[in-house]
């Protein structure tokens, strides 16, 4: 049996209507219809076949992992199944190497951070002595006599230029730690630009709140994946434009990846941040995206 007559007995079997099937998996009748008679030409290419199955099998309980598996000489091979994959292993690696050397890059920062700061403080600190020294001149040869007259306005200016050097270092101590209380913005920067057929970029985010509002719009028909680094899945499915926008909270997460069909008919931005590909999308429509999150 093929796989579209295996996925149509299915459906049967679940009395479901080709209208039904189409309102839960959002895929057009004219491409359920062709999947069940084994025209898989009439769909949009190679990755949309095996997308439009997957969604079929799952909204019918066929496990789809199993059924491509036992059909995958009969379904259209992808061009990305030509390439080297990354294992989950290997991706675990590279979002621990990525860690790590963000961490070690701050290391040099804080050094300078600290130098500065003890110079600040030994200047200021040699600033003070030799201003008491001068303002308090040691007194010699008094005798029970001898009266001290003080100069006019002359304790005024020293106190005056006291309070100054004592303010100054306290002024500059607020500008900084204003500096450093500012929390920097939400921002993406690519770690690693993906080549090939199918690019695989991974970017880091910036991102200091801990609520991260993934909202995705589409232009028109767009498969998009969307899952965390342990390979749990938040959505799945073609996004349309009457689907959009649509909000994924995804806070909390480490990682996020996600799998883009048609990546010039798709935008998004997290916490009002808009996302710019790092491949041009109108190069190469269909990207994949590693996106590891930096608090």
């Amino acid at each position: 049996m093929d796989v579209g007559a295996r996925l149509k007995e299915a459906r049967l079997e679940k009395g479901l209507t080709l209208d039904e099937l189409q309102e839960i998996t959002k895929i057009q009748k004219r491409y359920l219809v062709a999947i069940e008679e084994g025209n898989l030409g009439v769909l949009p290419g190679k990755f949309y076949a095996r997308a439009f199955i997957k969604e079929y099998a799952t909204a019918v309980g066929i496990d789809s992992s199993e059924l491509l598996e036992e059909h995958k000489e009969e379904i259209p091979k992808t061009e990305e199944e030509s390439e080297i994959q990354y294992t989950r292993m290997e991706r675990s690696r590279k979002e621990a190497n990525v860690d790590k050397s963000s961490s070690f890059s701050f290391l040099p920062t804080i050094i300078v951070v600290l130098l500065v700061i003890g110079i600040f403080f030994v200047a200021w600190y040699f600033i003070k002595e030799g201003s008491s020294g001068e303002g308090n001149p040691p007194e010699e040869g008094l005798t029970e006599n001898e009266i001290i007259l003080n100069e006019p306005n002359t304790g005024a200016s020293d106190n005056g230029a006291q309070d100054q050097v004592d303010r100054e270092p306290t002024d500059e101590k607020e500008e900084a730690g204003t500096a450093t209380d500012e929390e920097k913005p939400l921002e993406f920067t690519v770690t690693e630009e993906g080549t090939g057929t199918v690019p695989e970029s991974t970017l880091s985010l910036n991102a200091p709140d801990d609520e991260l509002i993934f909202t995705f719009e589409s232009a028109s028909e767009v498969w998009l994946d969307v899952e965390n680094g342990d390979g749990e899945s938040f959505y799945s499915a073609i996004l349309t434009n009457t689907d959009s926008p649509l909000e994924l909270d995804l806070s909390g997460e480490e990682s996020i990846y996600l799998n883009i069909g048609s990546a010039p008919n798709l935008t998004f931005d997290v916490n009002g941040v808009a996302f710019e590909y790092p491949v041009d999308p109108n190069e190469r429509d269909h990207q994949r995206i590693w996106i590891n999150i930096q608090r």
